[in-house]
């Protein structure tokens, strides 16, 4: 067999995402902004109406490879009982105005695109990974969410500023995550500076408390395990699989607080915002005949604490299959839309979070509905100016949103499957265990378990099932489209 050479997976990034309707490049008039911008320097300095809080024991826990550092925890045990929580965010709007050449490309593409080999940023990366960047040893400009929080993890108060703050330790989920959990060593970082171990366990205990209340409401615990393709000098050589972890469970639970603290926040002060949205799923039949195949009941209309102790049965009863459940039942549920909040009326909350008043509000780097939120904070709490957006603007911001974010999901799918093509390519002929991931009528499709690729079963596949454990064969790879074709093994 000819041996075909390497796609460029850079160049089938780009086009993909230009098929999606995302612009990859900056335009001139932006890049001009950033480069003033950058003339004028870091203005990361307190004054009468930006608090300095740069002495506090600031910390990030994000992804090893990350750059575009949207927020920071600080949190402390009150004398009387409960944590105060202090959750920064990256004050982006500082450095973009509204409707300036850098906002309008953002409010344009509304998301950051991450692929294996190359990343196209919603804000240029002298911002979004330098100045506006909470990065370690660096004084940054934040708006700071503040949270009264009780032992059993109801918020009883919370208030909004900005200040000038100072990342002590940028860590990583990996290491955080395996020591937390005692199947690591503490992380070089958090021993070498004081009081960080203390204070990561603080934050352990306040995100279990925050954590175990909403489980208490009907939130969905799901466990996903993310395939992370490993991309070298250009090329795939290998993927990973991202386990969710104790370190992921602070982060989470600390901005599903702030980012509900924030939407109430302005719900009380008549501001109109955006809403992120999951509704109860109209595919909840589905659901329902799901759990009837392991022997449960569940009621005939959406109900998001039956639903999550059932969740929390099958969890118990075979954690192994519980990933591929957990994927399943996330289809059925629908992805989430961004809606507006505004005086009168009533929109329905965060199905799988079990929160009524939800926005995105805590990576405005990387997403813009929350770089909308800030600036409604900020007029709302700070300067005391008038709401910076009606609700026509943003009911048409909330829709192109929705269609971005959907584009961008489908690029971001694309090249995870592109990588694993490439990756297989060598492989045609060889068997692997898989589990069968979806029956329709384009056909029927399967997961690989080692290494973790998705493709189509175009032999043998009468009678499979979702769920369905099997061993297949790999007959072709398409590289550029990110196809795999497999056989059932025997046919």
């Amino acid at each position: 067999m000819k041996h075909r050479p390497a796609p460029d997976i850079r160049a089938i990034a780009r086009e993909a995402v230009l098929d999606a309707g995302l612009e990859p490049d900056f335009p001139p008039e932006a890049e001009q902004e950033v480069e003033a911008d950058e003339q004028k320097g870091e203005r990361a300095a307190p004054d009468s109406s930006i608090r300095d809080m740069r002495g506090l024991l600031w910390s990030s826990i994000d992804n090893r490879e990350s750059r575009d550092l949207d927020q920071i925890e600080y949190a402390e045990r009150l004398a009387a009982g409960g944590y105060r929580v202090l959750v920064g965010i990256a004050d982006v709007d500082a450095f973009v105005a509204k409707g300036s050449a850098i906002d309008r490309h953002a409010a344009f593409n509304t998301v950051s695109v991450y692929t294996p080999a190359v990343i196209f940023p919603m804000l240029p990366e002298q911002l979004s990974t330098g100045l506006t960047s909470l990065l370690q040893d660096e004084d940054r400009l934040a708006v700071v969410m503040e949270l009264s929080v009780t032992a059993g993890g109801d918020i009883t108060s919370k208030e909004v500023y900005r200040a000038v703050v100072r990342n002590r330790a940028k860590m990583d989920y990996d290491s955080v995550g395996a020591w937390l959990e005692g199947r690591g060593a503490i992380p070089q970082l958090v021993a070498a500076v004081s009081g960080l171990e203390e204070q990561l366990k603080l934050q352990d205990e306040i995100a279990r408390s925050l954590h175990e209340l909403r489980v208490q409401h009907g939130a969905l615990e799901l466990d996903m395990p993310e395939a992370v393709p490993v991309v070298t000098d250009d090329k795939v050589v290998g993927i990973n699989v991202r386990q969710h972890n104790r370190a992921q469970d602070i982060i989470e639970s600390l901005m599903i607080a702030a980012n509900t603290s924030m939407a109430e926040y302005l719900e009380e002060r008549g501001v109109p915002s955006l809403r992120r949205v999951v509704r109860a799923p109209e595919r909840w039949p589905l659901i329902v005949k799901t759990a009837e195949g392991f022997g449960e009941h569940l009621p005939d209309t959406p109900d998001p604490r039956a639903l999550a102790e059932f969740m929390a049965r099958r969890r118990a009863a075979d954690p192994a299959a519980y990933p591929e459940l957990s994927l399943s039942i996330l289809k059925m549920l629908g992805p989430g839309d961004y809606m507006v909040e505004a005086p009168g009326l009533q929109q329905e909350g965060h199905f799988g979070l079990a929160v009524h008043d939800y926005t995105h509000s805590t990576a405005p780097n990387r997403r813009y509905p929350d770089l909308v939120t800030q600036r409604c904070l900020k007029s709302a709490a700070i300067s005391a100016t008038p709401a910076p957006y009606t609700r026509e603007e943003l009911e048409a911001i909330a829709e192109r949103c929705n269609k971005m974010e959907s584009a961008a999901r489908k690029v971001e799918r694309r090249l995870r499957k592109v990588a694993a093509a490439v990756l297989l390519s060598d492989r045609v002929g060889e068997t692997f265990d898989a589990v069968v991931t979806g029956v329709t009528d384009r056909g029927t499709f399967a997961r690989l378990l080692a290494p973790p690729a998705d493709g189509r079963i175009v032999r043998g596949e009468e009678s499979l099932d979702v769920g369905e454990h099997l061993r297949v064969r790999l007959l072709s790879t398409d590289p550029e489209r990110g196809f795999l074709d497999f056989a059932r093994a025997g046919h």
